[in-house]
């Protein structure tokens, strides 16, 4: 049986959202992953949280890490940041992104959802966690999936 992301994205648009980690992780401190499965029993939030910690984004210098978690058979994502994001931004900070990666999620259009989500929380965490001379990436940019 393929993988969930080999279901949902094919190999060029994984790397192209891989790309897209990457360059948005130039701007900030920061650190974005993307997490595909098929489905999950428990509330999305829920899962997410118990997906973030299981990849150690929790473990971030300061505590910067954000998770897009994507249930594809439940039609559910979420956008999931670690306890420094909370501290320092203003509630409903992920709405806009969350909006914009709907619209495009309602037209099919996954790839473009995703690189979309991964471009605006780079571009808004810029502002609270820039990049600084020394930053390293502390968490690796691939896709994972459950």
């Amino acid at each position: 049986m393929a993988s969930t992301v080999e279901d949902f994205l094919t190999q060029a648009e994984e790397q192209e959202i891989v790309a897209a980690i990457r360059s948005a992780e130039s701007n900030t401190s920061g650190e974005i992953r993307v997490h595909l499965e098929r489905h999950t029993d428990l509330d999305p939030f829920t899962r997410a949280k118990e997906i973030f910690h299981i990849l150690k984004m929790d473990n971030t210098k300061e505590e910067n890490g954000v998770l897009i978690y994507i249930a594809v058979d439940d039609h559910k994502f979420v956008i999931c940041g670690d306890r420094g994001i909370d501290k320092k931004v203003p509630d409903n900070f992920w709405k806009a992104t969350r909006d914009t990666m709907s619209a495009h999620f309602k037209e099919g259009r996954f790839k473009e959802g995703i690189i979309q989500g991964i471009q605006d929380a780079g571009e808004r965490l810029s502002s609270y966690f820039p990049w600084q001379h020394g930053d390293i990436n502390e968490l690796p940019d691939e896709i994972t999936t459950s």
